[in-house]
């Protein structure tokens, strides 16, 4: 095992180029083209109009409508949106088209993941339905992936629920198998609930012409940004790192303008849209997110390594790139370490200021056959853990309770 960090973090180190905020909000200081360390993107982007408006806390703005004396107007605005799917100027119409409050969140979103726009969703799953719906009705319903992915996405994509066929194969794979029909290549790294990575550059350099969707979600923009590496999708389940805290669900899909005009066409008529309550608490996660993912981090590489020296303990996994996720399988029975953990909380999810952990063969993945869970490496005896904030001795003192006795 390999408990090395990665120096290569591309997120809490790095600048960014504004892309812009908002339509018509000036930049921190007057300049929406400064560059800016991650850190302080994180606190400012989705935020730069208010000091203008009078107002330090960002708005919430929970309307469904929106009044309009104008109606010729509105239906031409209307009929913009249909034919375009880009965000309507001025004032919202309807909240399933667009809200304020969400908005000022995709802005951040991209600006963090480096893409042009970002479309959120009423969670990780509809944001990824939306993708494949966006592809297929292009008719391009094939759909190329490498396992292991998060377990429902798995499940959606192997049972065709949505009309889209997979081939299942490994990195080097991508290529051959590739169709005419292919509409997306999707991958997850570090994977869940394995923490393999891929090499982006290389998979990307693989699908060619067609879309690869890569999935963010244990990374975030702290650690990698894939747009970088040649993806043109990046989704988050925000409820996770994004949110930060165990108290909101949300999706989001970073992407090229191009796209998210098209997601915002599937979203609004399929109503998978992000909660105005949501995306300010979404907003409010990511001012914070680097420095937690970074505390995080640091107390999940120390457990890695006290995890990796102990005779009760097989195997553990943990990433290159680093990260706040450990999994590891004890030579002992793993559903007697679920039992007896007293501060870790046994529980579904990652991504809170608590540490949690879970079996993924009965819960996160028990949804994908027995068959293709061994497969892709998601053995009986693997546990995953979301580390949290807590202090590192404390959470150890609680894991060497519940592995037992030597």
């Amino acid at each position: 095992m390999d408990i090395r960090q990665s120096t290569e973090s591309t997120g809490s180190t790095g600048t960014i180029r504004s892309t812009g905020p908002a339509p018509g909000a000036p930049g921190p200081h007057g300049d929406a083209t400064a560059r800016h360390a991650f850190a302080t993107e994180a606190v400012h982007a989705g935020r730069e109009d208010l000091p203008a408006m009078g107002l330090h806390a960002v708005p919430l703005d929970l309307s469904t409508t929106y009044p309009s004396y104008d109606s010729r107007q509105e239906a031409a605005r209307i009929d913009a949106f249909a034919a375009t799917g880009a965000r309507p100027d001025g004032p919202p119409v309807y909240a399933r088209l667009d809200n304020p409050t969400v908005a000022r969140f995709e802005t951040a979103l991209a600006r963090l993941e480096g893409t042009e726009s970002a479309v959120a969703f009423a969670s990780g799953m509809a944001a990824l339905s939306a993708c494949l719906l966006a592809r297929g009705a292009q008719g391009l319903r094939h759909v190329v992936a490498v396992r292991p992915l998060y377990g429902c996405s798995d499940h959606l994509l192997d049972t065709g629920l949505l009309g889209t066929e997979v081939t299942w194969v490994d990195p080097a794979g991508i290529a051959d198998a590739i169709r005419p029909d292919t509409g997306l290549v999707m991958v997850e790294t570090p994977a869940n609930p394995t923490l393999a990575e891929l090499d982006l550059r290389a998979v990307a350099h693989s699908c060619g012409t067609v879309p690869l969707l890569a999935d963010n979600t244990f990374a975030t923009p702290v650690l990698q940004r894939p747009a970088e590496r040649g993806a043109r999708l990046v989704l988050h389940s925000a409820t996770k790192y994004l949110g930060g805290h165990g108290d909101v669900m949300g999706g989001v899909v970073a992407c090229d303008e191009e796209f998210a005009r098209v997601l915002r066409q599937v979203r609004f008529a399929t109503g998978g849209v992000l909660h105005p309550l949501a995306g300010y608490l979404l907003l409010r996660g990511l001012a914070t997110l680097p420095v937690r993912m970074r505390a995080a981090s640091a107390t999940a590489a120390e457990l890695a390594r006290r995890l990796a020296g102990d005779p009760r303990v097989a195997r553990v996994h943990y990433p290159r790139i680093g990260g706040a996720m450990v999994a590891f399988e004890p030579h002992g029975d793993p559903h007697a370490v679920i039992g007896g953990v007293r501060l870790i909380t046994p529980a579904v999810s990652l991504g809170s200021v608590d540490t949690l952990i879970q079996h993924p063969a009965s819960i996160s993945h028990r949804i994908v056959a027995e068959g293709d869970r061994r497969s892709s490496g998601i053995g009986d005896r693997l546990l995953r853990m979301s580390i949290g904030l807590e202090d590192v001795t404390d959470l150890w003192r609680d894991l060497d309770r519940a592995l037992g006795p030597f």
